[in-house]
């Protein structure tokens, strides 16, 4: 990793440069008229002149906002990096069915699906049911998605040959069935990364959930930029029995949910990001690039969104600490959910109690290359490293 104890110092011009690209990005946000209120990326930059350690780029999680990351964002400006916040392709936009990533059957398997759904008695009660009680769902029960799929494969039985399709490799065979926008995480990262070229130093991709899983694409992609990786679990799969349920049910669009009233989106915006996640970051090519960029992933045994060991594959393939990388694995008992970065979020009941120490270790990590496993299991601070502010 680039020792970022050596500092760079951004001119005036390179930073003029750089918050012009940023600021048109913006604009294009500010004009549209179905844009989200509070999701628009934004920028930490230090004064002209003033040496840095580089800039962070920041990738939310599935759903969520920039302000997610907030906190971790404001202590890496304040201990010399510049800070990007971007908002995940297509999130700063409202709805969701329309401008999020998505995987949707092709219209000519879509519609007569579609219409076998409609005229189901058993599938149209149970939606009626959750029409009528909108703020009492959010997502079908565990139990609830195998139901619904038992049911969806009786009423057609090839259905199970289109999802092994999404599970598969072979994007031939995915492209006759689906139409899908999931490598549009990439390419709207890519753009973002585009618009801090000017800035000199190292660049560190830094992400959460499918944000984790765009930080480490992102980097696989532009290895000749990108000199480091923190992924907080990653969504490279769908964990457990969840996922046959969203590659089956997400391309008929047949139910939405979400965990704000407020924002409801398809299924199918989740069988995108388990698409995206297996063919950007599990591909070979990938995989070799990643090897060379220092990588520190975080995961935590209570995880309901992220597959555990698929992380863990990763991990070991792209050479794990003999290869410069590092990890490290919340137990069980330390309560710490998916969405580990922002302390207040709350998840299963469950928030993160060790996310100061989780700040101190990723600072340490960007700048040393190295964790303390100790220091992430403390609630404590580590005194030896600059202390993490009190959430407000």
């Amino acid at each position: 990793m680039t020792n970022t104890d050596s500092f760079v110092t951004p001119t005036e011009e390179q930073l003029r440069r750089t918050k012009e690209a940023i600021n048109a990005y913006l604009e294009t946000i500010a004009r549209h008229g179905d844009r989200r209120e509070w999701a628009y990326p934004y920028y930490l930059f230090h004064d002209p002149g003033k040496p840095i350690r580089g800039t962070v780029m920041m990738f939310h999680g599935f759903s969520a906002k920039p302000h997610q990351m907030w906190r971790l964002a404001d202590y890496l400006f304040h201990n010399g990096f510049n800070v990007y916040q971007t908002t995940l392709a297509g999130h700063h936009l409202l709805p969701p069915h329309q401008y999020w990533p998505q995987v949707d059957l092709k219209p000519e398997i879509y519609d007569p699906l579609r219409k076998k759904v409609k005229k189901d008695p058993v599938l149209n009660q149970f939606f009626n049911n959750i029409s009528d009680n909108p703020s009492g769902f959010t997502q079908p029960s565990a139990l609830q998605q195998k139901a619904l799929l038992a049911r969806l494969l009786i009423l057609e039985p090839r259905l199970l040959n289109i999802m092994q399709a999404i599970e598969r490799e072979d994007e031939d065979e995915f492209d006759r069935y689906f139409n899908s926008s999931h490598e549009d995480y990439l390419t709207c990262a890519s753009q973002r990364l585009h618009e801090i070229s000017e800035l000199p130093g190292p660049v560190y991709a830094v992400g959460l959930s499918v944000g984790g899983a765009v930080a480490l694409a992102v980097a696989a992609n532009h290895p000749e930029t990108v000199k480091g990786v923190v992924a907080y679990a990653p969504l490279l799969k769908i964990y457990g029995d969840r996922r046959r349920y969203v590659n089956l049910a997400g391309p008929l669009d047949i139910a939405e949910l979400g965990w704000d009233p407020q924002l409801k989106f398809p299924v199918g915006c989740l069988t995108a990001a388990d698409r995206f996640g297996r063919t950007a970051v599990l591909n070979s090519k990938a995989i070799a690039a990643l090897q060379n960029i220092p990588t520190f992933l975080v995961l935590t045994e209570n995880e309901d969104a992220a597959d555990i060991e698929t992380n863990q594959m990763l991990f070991d393939k792209i050479g794990g600490e003999a290869g410069g990388h590092r990890s490290y694995f919340y137990p069980a008992s330390d309560l710490v959910p998916h969405p580990m970065v922002d302390p207040t979020e709350i998840s299963q009941g469950m928030s993160n109690r060790f996310w100061r120490s989780l700040y101190q270790e990723t600072l340490r990590f960007l700048t040393k290359g190295e964790i303390d496993a100790d220091n992430m299991g403390n609630v404590e601070q580590d005194p030896d490293l600059p202390p993490v502010p009190d959430a407000n």
